[in-house]
């Protein structure tokens, strides 16, 4: 392939082939989008100038266009386009590109792009691919939800929404697709965004170890390209141009109870009261498919919930919420109300001859909505009202695949002799065939992004109903993006240590593709847990942004008093001190909503140059401050893991445990069953408040900051009302320590009024100090300073 024309304009040069293009543009600084299009032929025009078809993106949000940077020495075959912050080098003989940052480092090349256009019935199949040179030493992360350790290299992925049921650490495709990844080498990230909502697939350096190959079935491949060097740089950039999460409410962070088997409102009554009778925390708790009348959706079954929103009501006075599954099949049936108002106004997935495609799910017969068209997001959004309107506080998306057991009618297409027809009435998976129409579209092309429209219509729907609260939803499948509307939790995994363990990369990887808000099902959705996996689950559950215990039909219930008294008494330490931890916890998601970090952070985001750290996927940071090393393994009583470069402070439990270590190193740590290893960086700060029966507030009426001190500390906290877009307060603590002192300052950013009298500092890594200011009072118990200080406090000195 080669290029022999150019079009040059200010924020857009495109290279044209005899039969292909590539458009570069930048729409964020340090972000280039490079339009690939192999086979383009279509939108040539016989006079006047060449323009690329017009393309619509499901997962950007901004696309701005920044003035490019061009220079093409005369009888070069070389074209330099960019920023001051990268730059793509294009080779007109060849067809190729290489990737630069600022100083001119090579981040990546292409190989080349190609692809084929195929005449064929119903539509035209297309195959557009290029591959990137990656270098042996190159780790590849990110991928979205996908299986295996934290460098995917040498594995290969497909990205095709699937219900699998069950998976296993080897399944691929899963629920969710969201083709971006960041390529790490000598300690320098960089990443890749294929805005391609086609069926996709990718060879990470498998079948040819110096290959990194995508190919996709559509007729490009829409590219963009993140400039580091760390890897957190491309999560903001990223994250930037496909959406931030919104700030959920804090009552999403608790613990949250569900079961695919509770029958009716009585076990609910019985489930929260069975939590608040032990002195259990808990926010939340789900209904599967039992509430609906005969599986239909935005209905109730009145004989097993006769009062839906007096139920509601009873939950609320005990601080519990109600989340409702919704799923998108809606039962074909005469004088149903929602199937009825589809019908009219043409809201619903049809086959290639034209009709209503019909298929079966949990509802027999079952139409699809097309959430592909903002007149069908409007109306299903609307949907959502009688529910609010009868206290139902969230929502949870499932078989949003969208899944389908069997199909009914698929297979009316004509049937023609002018082509061979390969891909009609072809399916994959349990879902529907690949020619089905979804409005100007099929559903090839839109299968991965089904879940998404859904997820927005929901979003959308609920500001506008109840515009003074934060929506919560919960989703399986999802593409790129996903982060603006919903939480996600990584499907129907089993009572495993395998999926135990496998859950920390899972989430780590949806972490590094922007999406932050996740979870696992504890201690596994299928399957018979032990007293052993349970506890050592709710552990790491923990830490889960959303820790949701949740079970299946068939399997023993799983509430934390069915595994006898031991595991009872430390799972309710480990729920007390995840309501401890909901400061921090809270602050973080609202770094994600404002940087779009995630709260859960593999070792190398912060040591992105260390072997050792990439290979320790079985470990996390919660933030950036706390190494957290949980048990994952049957039968353990001890637990390696690797220290980064630093000083670590052990914080076992949420609570000093001994001397500060320093790293690089690797450590054996004790792990008891009620034990789990963590360590505070040194500098670091971690806020707790006490524990308590559910959410209340964001702004806090008891808090203590752990800190460990070092050179610099720095830290931060967020605070608002919990729900709702009212006054919030932003609180930043600044330390240096030299020889003789240690100095920390507190600021405060925003309207909203304090509610505590006094905050507590808990200090490591002092000695006893001989002269104090700035506290109320102060003691020191065993190498701790503690000092408590007004809630107005501003500078703290410490001499010694």
């Amino acid at each position: 392939m080669r290029f022999d024309d150019l079009s040059i304009e200010p924020n857009r040069v495109t290279f044209w082939g005899a039969r292909s293009a590539l458009e570069v543009r930048s729409p964020l600084p340090g972000v280039l989008r490079l339009r690939h299009l192999p086979t383009f032929v279509h939108s040539f025009r016989a006079h006047g100038p060449r323009q690329l078809p017009a393309k619509h993106s499901f997962a950007v949000v901004e696309e701005g266009q920044r003035p490019l940077t061009f220079n093409h020495e005369p009888g070069s075959n070389v074209v330099r386009v960019g920023t001051a912050e990268l730059s793509v080098e294009v080779r007109l003989d060849q067809g190729t590109w290489c990737l630069r940052d600022a100083a001119g480092r090579e981040l990546s090349r292409c190989e080349g792009f190609s692809g084929e256009a195929m005449p064929d019935y119903p539509v035209t199949r297309y195959r557009s691919r290029f591959a990137l040179h990656s270098p042996a030493d190159e780790a590849w992360l990110g991928f979205g939800e996908k299986v295996g350790a934290l460098d995917k290299r040498g594995m290969r992925f497909t990205f095709w929404n699937t219900d699998v049921v069950p998976h296993h650490p080897d399944t691929d495709p899963l629920y969710q697709s969201i083709p971006v990844s960041i390529g790490l080498r000598e300690g320098v990230a960089w990443g890749l965004f294929v805005d391609e909502s086609w069926r996709m697939e990718v060879d990470v350096a498998s079948e040819e170890p110096s290959l990194v190959r995508w190919e996709s079935t559509g007729p490009e491949l829409d590219v963009y390209l993140f400039v580091g060097p760390r890897p957190e740089d491309v999560v903001r950039r990223y994250t930037a141009l496909t959406g931030r999460q919104a700030l959920p409410p804090l009552w999403s962070l608790g613990a949250q109870q569900s079961r695919w088997g509770y029958e009716n409102a009585e076990e609910i009554r019985a489930v929260i009261h069975g939590y608040r009778s032990r002195g259990l925390p808990l926010d939340c708790v789900y209904l599967d498919i039992d509430y609906m009348e005969g599986y239909k959706v935005w209905t109730w079954d009145k004989a097993r919930y006769p009062d839906p929103a007096g139920l509601a009501s009873e939950a609320a006075q005990l601080g519990v919420k109600l989340v409702p599954i919704i799923d998108p099949g809606v039962k074909q049936e005469a004088g149903y109300r929602v199937y009825e108002e589809a019908v009219a106004g043409d809201h619903l997935v049809r086959n290639d001859r034209g009709s209503v495609l019909v298929g079966e799910v949990w509802p027999k017969p079952a139409v699809f909505p097309d959430f592909s068209r903002e007149s069908v997001r409007t109306w299903w959004g609307g949907l959502h009202r009688p529910f609010v309107e009868a206290g139902i506080a969230g929502f949870w998306n499932d078989m949003n695949e969208p899944a389908c057991f069997r199909l009914v009618n698929a297979n009316e297409t004509f049937h023609i002799n002018s082509a061979p027809a390969l891909d009609k009435d072809k399916v994959e998976g349990p879902t529907l065939p690949h020619d089905a129409r979804h409005g100007d579209k099929r559903h090839l092309e839109v299968h991965n992004v089904y879940a998404l429209g859904m997820a927005r219509a929901a979003f959308e729907g609920l500001r506008r109903l109840a515009p003074e609260k934060r929506p919560f939803l919960l989703t399986r499948a999802g593409f790129a993006g996903i982060q603006r509307y919903s939480a996600v939790w990584t499907g129907d995994n089993s009572s495993y240590w395998s999926h135990l363990e496998l859950s920390i990369p899972m989430m780590l990887g949806l972490g590094l593709s922007g999406v932050s808000f996740t979870g696992a099902d504890i201690p596994g959705f299928m399957g018979r847990a032990s007293g052993e996996l349970f506890v050592r689950w709710m552990q790491l559950g923990t830490f889960y942004p959303l820790m949701r215990n949740h079970s299946a039909k068939g399997t023993p219930y799983q509430e934390p008093w069915r595994f006898g008294e031991a595991c009872l008494g430390i799972a309710r330490e480990w729920l007390e001190r995840r309501y401890r931890l909901l400061p921090t916890l809270y602050s973080l998601m609202w770094e994600s909503s404002q940087e779009g970090l995630p709260a859960l952070r593999p070792l190398v985001m912060y040591a992105p140059g260390d072997r050792e750290a990439l290979r320790m996927d079985d470990a996390f940071f919660f933030g950036r401050d706390l190494l957290v090393a949980p048990v994952v393994r049957q039968g353990r009583s001890r637990r390696h893991v690797y220290l980064p470069e630093g000083r670590w402070l052990p914080f076992f439990d949420l609570g000093q445990t001994g001397e500060p270590v320093e790293g690089p190193r690797h450590v054996l740590a004790e792990t008891p069953l009620g034990t789990v290893p963590m360590w505070l960086r040194e500098g670091g700060v971690l806020a707790l408040t006490e524990p308590a029966l559910h959410t209340t507030s964001a702004n806090w009426t008891h808090l203590t900051w752990h800190i460990h001190v070092g050179r610099h500390v720095e830290g931060q906290l967020y605070e608002d009302a919990g729900e709702g877009y009212g006054a919030s307060r932003v609180t930043r603590l600044r330390g240096d320590r030299t020889r003789e002192s240690f100095v920390l300052e507190r600021s405060t950013e925003g309207a909203l009024p304090v509610s505590r009298e006094k905050e507590t500092l808990c200090l490591y890594g002092l000695p006893e100090p001989r002269e104090l200011s700035g506290g109320r009072e102060h003691r020191f118990v065993d190498g701790v300073l503690l000092v408590d200080v007004a809630a107005d406090w501003t500078r703290l000195e410490v001499r010694f």
